[in-house]
C-alpha cells in the first residue's frame, strides 16, 4: 500500500509517499510560504531530480492540489492515479489526554483535535486545515491522525503533574504532555532492534537533539517521563527556546542563539567556533551539553537504571563532537565511547565500546516512516 504522509506547519507542508510493504520513499517534497507571496513547491521523485515549482498557493487546498498533481504527473509522477494512494497519515502536534495512540480520522476525532487548539495554537489549526483539504480532494481515501503527544500519555501522574493547584489540571488540563513523541517511539523501538533485546525489557533514554530538543525515559516499552511540558518550550536549552526557566521569557531569541550572543542557532557554526576557542560558542555548547546530561541523569534515577542512551535528530545524529561532550558526564553509568564509531553518521549504530556498561546508540529518526507504519496498521485492520 502507498501511504501519503502529510505534515502541515503554520505556512508549510512537508510530504512523503511511502510504500508500506517495502518502506521505500517513492517521492517527497515541501510546499513553502503557503498563503504568502513567493510560494513554491520542492518535489523529488525516487530516482529523479529535484524539481522546484513557483506558483501561488493561497491555501492548503491549493498546496495539496499541487502535491497530488506532481505525484500523478505523466512525466515525473510516481503513481498513475490517486486510487494508488491507499491512505493518508497526518502528523498532529497535540492530542491532549484524549489520544494515547494514532486513530482513524472521523468527524468526532476532528472535533476532539479542534478542542486541543488552545494547547497548540500555531500547529493544530494548520493540521486540521490540511486534513480538511485532503478530505476534499481524496474523498474515498482513509485518513489517520498520528499525534506528537500520544507516546507520552503513558507517563504516571507524578511525572506529568505540575506543582500547581490541582484544580488547574482538572479544569484546564494544565500538565506535562511532551512532544516529538513519534520520534521517541520510533527511535526507542529501533534501539531494541539494534541491541537485539526485547523492547519491553529495556530501560532507554532517548535524546532527540535538534533545533527543537527533548529527552524521554522509556521503561519496558512505555514513556515514563519527558522533558517538554505543556508546550515545546520547557526542558532542554534549544536552538532559540530557553528551556527550563521562570515562566514567560523568550521563545525566539533565547537558547544557544541567545547564549552565544546571537552568533548562531546552528550547531555546525557553534562547533566550529568552539574549536576556534570562541568564548561565546564554548559557553552555549557547554550549557546545552550540561542540560542534556542533567536530564539523562534524572531519568536514569527515575527508572532506577538505564540500559542504553540513544541520540537522534539533527544534532544528535550528526555531531559526534556534541555526543562526546555529553557522554563525558556519564562515567558513573560506565559509559565508554568508541571514538571511531562515534564519528560516523547516517546509519543506526552502537557508538560505545563493547565493555561499556551502558550502551550508547545513534539512530537516525524517521517520523514519516513511523507515521506510515501507524497509518498502514490502522487502515489494514
Amino acid at each position: 500500500m502507498n501511504i501519503l504522509v502529510i505534515n502541515c506547519g503554520s505556512s508549510s507542508l512537508k510530504f512523503q509517499l511511502i510504500n508500506s510493504e517495502s518502506e521505500e520513499v517513492i517521492a517527497k517534497g515541501l510546499c513553502e510560504r503557503i498563503a504568502i507571496e513567493g510560494s513554491r513547491m520542492v518535489y523529488t521523485p525516487k530516482g529523479g531530480e529535484k524539481q522546484i515549482t513557483v506558483a501561488p498557493m493561497p491555501d492548503y487546498t491549493a498546496a495539496i492540489q499541487m502535491v497530488l498533481a506532481a505525484l500523478t504527473d505523466e512525466k515525473t509522477g510516481v503513481v498513475k492515479e490517486l486510487g494508488e494512494i491507499g491512505a493518508v497519515g497526518h502528523r498532529i502536534v497535540h492530542g491532549g489526554e484524549r489520544f494515547a495512540s494514532s486513530t482513524v480520522i472521523t468527524e468526532e476525532v476532528l472535533k476532539a483535535i479542534e478542542e486541543c487548539n488552545d494547547l497548540a495554537p500555531l500547529h493544530n489549526p494548520a493540521n486540521l486545515i490540511g486534513i480538511r483539504a485532503c478530505q476534499q480532494l481524496m474523498k474515498d481515501t482513509p485518513m489517520v491522525a498520528v499525534f506528537d503527544t500520544a507516546f507520552h500519555q503513558t507517563m504516571p501522574e507524578e511525572a506529568y503533574l505540575y506543582g500547581l493547584p490541582y484544580r488547574y489540571y482538572e479544569d484546564y488540563k494544565i500538565r506535562r504532555y511532551g512532544f516529538h513523541g513519534t520520534s521517541h517511539s520510533y527511535v526507542s523501538k529501533k534501539a531494541a532492534e539494534l541491541l537485539g533485546q526485547d523492547y519491553e525489557s529495556l530501560k532507554l533514554i532517548v535524546c532527540h537533539l535538534g533545533n527543537g530538543a527533548s529527552v524521554s525515559a522509556v521503561k519496558n516499552g512505555k514513556c515514563v517521563d519527558t522533558s517538554m511540558g505543556l508546550t515545546p518550550l520547557e526542558g532542554l536549552i534549544m536552538g532559540t527556546r530557553s528551556g527550563d526557566l521562570d515562566p514567560a521569557i523568550l521563545n525566539k531569541e533565547s537558547g544557544i542563539y541567545g547564549l552565544s550572543e546571537d552568533y548562531s542557532s546552528d550547531f555546525r557554526d557553534l562547533e566550529e567556533g568552539y574549536v576556534e576557542d570562541k568564548e561565546n560558542c564554548i559557553r552555549a555548547v557547554d550549557a546545552f551539553c550540561y542540560r542534556v546530561a542533567k536530564y539523562v541523569g534524572a531519568y536514569a534515577a527515575a527508572m532506577n537504571g538505564v540500559d542504553a542512551i540513544c541520540f537522534t535528530a539533527g544534532v544528535g545524529e550528526n555531531s559526534g563532537f556534541v555526543r562526546s561532550l555529553i557522554c563525558k558526564y556519564f562515567g558513573y553509568l560506565g559509559v565508554a565511547l568508541n571514538e571511531e564509531e562515534n564519528e560516523k553518521r547516517g546509519e543506526a549504530l552502537i557508538v560505545s565500546t563493547k565493555d561499556s556498561r551502558t550502551k550508547v546508540l545513534v539512530i537516525p529518526t524517521n517520523e514519516e516512516l513511523a507515521t506510515a507504519r501507524e497509518t498502514a496498521a490502522l487502515v489494514q485492520k
